[in-house]
């Protein structure tokens, strides 16, 4: 139980403040503000000048011991090393210990009004606000996107999700803390040098928790109030082969046999879209899928597991439109329409935050898919997609989208997780294109969308899936190869791959996809045909040879991060986690976007530049192995080369994992 470690009688001083079931209240105003111990080393504070709801969103406050007094016109909090200081006038100022991390900036003169509402006339206000920008100070988080930047101090980034963008509103900061805005309303942030600011368009009230301590500490505390990542089963760490697209059951079997023939390990096989029958259907078309469950008895006598793609659009030609539209189903917009998105006609889109949406939709997905073999399922558009993108014309069941829209992508994978668990013990896994604040808990396999086949793109996911690692989300991956504009012949691209599968290696998840450039006629006439062969032996002879070594490396490895995802379930360590993860006492290691830790004993540094043979690597304390010729290196700057067939991790010394490489 929560327990007040010293306590003396409030408002001696403040006037309309109160402590009640362990939470100060205080009145300014016409803005009430709420402050409460929320878990180990984090305080939340709530604030709104409508009434001050009790809504926690994905957020699961724990019990943690705490303090509270008064003194000179202030009330501080303290939890653990964390302590918030609210003043009279309603500004914040929190500490570290002595040491200051966060204050609140006026907006005013005279130290004056501190946060900032607008009343948006339909129950619903705008809200910011803004603290003073620390010198020196470096952020990470924010889930994935292609922005180019490590550390994301100097930027300024939209709270939304779309396509290749997945926003988890939380920053880890270099000062020793983590800050959590907990709310799913469309907004931006500003991690500028003269300010950091949070904002949102439409909203109830101001909701942010602040978590104290080293990385490790503050991922724990996190995962601790989001929910924890299942334990990943073994069979989806191994190398995942996908494509845009296999046309039929013939033409994916065709993959999955010369893998078995060529002994080359192959864990599971992606059925990629339009292999249905009509949007919203979710069943395969029969007409090239003859025998679903034929197949997947094939494929696992194999070995090799199935995962199909579904996407959360529907038009009025399927079969389950009506019914769904008739009963609320499906997501409404304020003009009075329900359609959404344009592809292959006019579409409408379900509304996962509807419980009675989930139920009937995973009963077609268990029907069609399930029962017939196939073991997960690819949860595509998971934004979800819509165009013009434009949020706040959407209607949800739990209220207007420019309010709670980024909680869409955590519903869509509470559907997969309820739904699998309802009928099976084994850990689902559910590969999604987004992702918020609490997904992990549902198994979701969050992947950054589609992305270039460029170099350029390949540096962009490796700074991209740091910073989606310091937000709770243990399970991530990207397309190998980026997802379009490859053309598979060419020199530039068989370069490519062979890079980014060295990078997929140390992934969380080691996935192979694409939609590569076509350079023969359509075979059959689908509506959506396939690109070039996608396969490790489609890009030359000698790339075989070397992808094909790749994925016997990946399968050594497994073990080890088998090890790493158990802890990642229990403590929400990351198996991949930037290098100051493992350091943080390390200036440098702030500064390394371009390699990593995977796991506590390897560091990998992916090779990102075309005809780059040479690399600079810091190396930390301690003495590390590079795999490639053994050699013993301590803490430093080292130029290493690595020919295309080559790539660059250390072990640390004295480590069994040497053995493997």
């Amino acid at each position: 139980m929560r327990k007040k470690l010293r306590y003396n009688k409030l408002g001696d001083k403040m006037k309309n403040l109160k402590e009640e079931n362990g939470k100060v209240l205080f009145k300014r105003g016409n803005e009430s503000i709420r402050i409460s111990p929320c878990g180990r080393n984090a305080v939340r504070l709530e604030a709104s000048v409508l009434e001050l709801s009790d809504e926690s969103f994905t957020l699961m406050p724990k019990n943690a011991d705490y303090s509270v007094e008064e003194r000179d016109y202030c009330v501080f909090m303290r939890v653990g090393e964390i302590s918030l200081q609210l003043e009279e006038n309603g500004k914040i100022t929190v500490y570290s210990g002595d040491r200051v991390i966060l204050e609140e900036k006026p907006e005013l003169t005279f130290n004056d009004g501190f946060r900032h509402y607008e009343d948006n006339g339909n129950g619903s206000v705008s809200a910011r606000v803004t603290f003073r920008a620390n010198d020196g100070e470096h952020f990470f988080g924010l889930g994935h996107e292609a922005s180019g930047r490590f550390d994301l101090k100097g930027c300024s980034f939209d709270l939304r999700h779309v396509n290749a963008k997945c926003t988890i509103p939380f920053v880890y900061s270099s000062l020793g803390y983590g800050f959590l805005w907990n709310n799913p309303a469309v907004g931006s942030v500003e991690l500028s040098n003269n300010r950091t600011r949070w904002s949102v368009g439409e909203t109830k009230k101001i909701d942010f928790v602040i978590i104290g301590g080293t990385p490790r500490e503050v991922c724990e505390t996190l995962s601790d109030l989001t929910g924890h990542a299942p334990v990943m089963p073994h069979w989806a760490t191994g190398f995942w082969q996908s494509r845009l697209r296999y046309e039929t059951q013939e033409d994916l079997l065709e993959v999955a046999r010369r893998y078995k023939a060529e002994d080359i390990p192959l864990s599971a096989i992606v059925c990629d879209y339009f292999h249905w029958t009509e949007q919203g259907d979710y069943k395969f078309d029969p007409e090239y899928w003859h025998d679903v469950k034929a197949m997947t008895d094939e494929l696992h006598k194999m070995g090799t597991r199935l995962v199909v793609s579904m996407w959360p659009t529907i038009n009025e030609n399927s079969e389950n439109y009506q019914f769904m539209r008739d009963n609320d189903m499906l997501i409404k917009c304020a003009d009075g329409t329900d359609r959404v998105f344009s592809f292959y006609g006019p579409q409408a889109e379900i509304d996962v935050t509807n419980p009675k949406t989930r139920e009937f939709v995973f009963s077609k997905l268990k029907e069609n898919y399930l029962d017939k073999g196939v073991d997960a399922l690819w949860f595509d558009e998971a934004e979800p997609e819509i165009h013009p993108e434009n949020f706040s014309n959407l209607i949800f069941s739990i209220g207007n989208g420019g309010e709670v829209a980024m909680l869409y992508p955590y519903y869509y994978s509470k559907m997969a997780y309820d739904g699998f668990s309802s009928i099976s013990d084994e850990v689902p896994v559910t590969l999604t294109r987004c992702a918020f604040l609490g997904s992990q808990k549902f198994g979701a396999l969050v992947w950054s969308g589609d992305i270039p086949s460029t170099f350029e793109s390949l540096s962009m996911q490796v700074k991209a899936g740091l910073n989606m690692s310091m937000c709770g989300i243990p399970w991530w991956n990207t397309d190998i190869g980026g997802f379009y504009g490859a053309d598979t012949t060419s020199d530039e691209f068989r370069e490519l791959i062979v890079r980014w599968f060295q990078y997929g290696v140390f992934s969380p998840v080691m996935r192979l996809h694409g939609n590569r450039n076509r350079h023969g006629e359509k075979k059959r006439d689908v509506k959506e045909p396939t690109g070039d062969p996608n396969e490790i032996w489609s890009f030359g002879e000698r790339n075989f040879e070397i992808l094909k070594d790749l994925v016997f490396l990946r399968e050594r490895l497994r073990p080890y991060i088998e090890k790493h995802m158990k802890i990642a379930s229990e403590k929400g360590y990351p198996v991949m986690r930037p290098m100051f993860f493992d350091y943080p006492d390390d200036e440098v290691c702030y500064t390394l976007g371009e390699q990593y830790m995977f796991g506590d004993e390897i560091i990998f540094a992916p090779i990102v530049n075309r005809k780059q043979t040479e690399k600079e690597v810091y190396l930390p304390d301690g003495e590390w192995v590079l795999t490639k010729n053994k050699t013993t290196y301590t803490k430093g700057f080292y130029t290493v080369h690595a020919d295309i067939h080559e790539f660059i991790a250390f072990v640390k010394k004295g480590s069994d994992l040497i053995n493997i490489f």
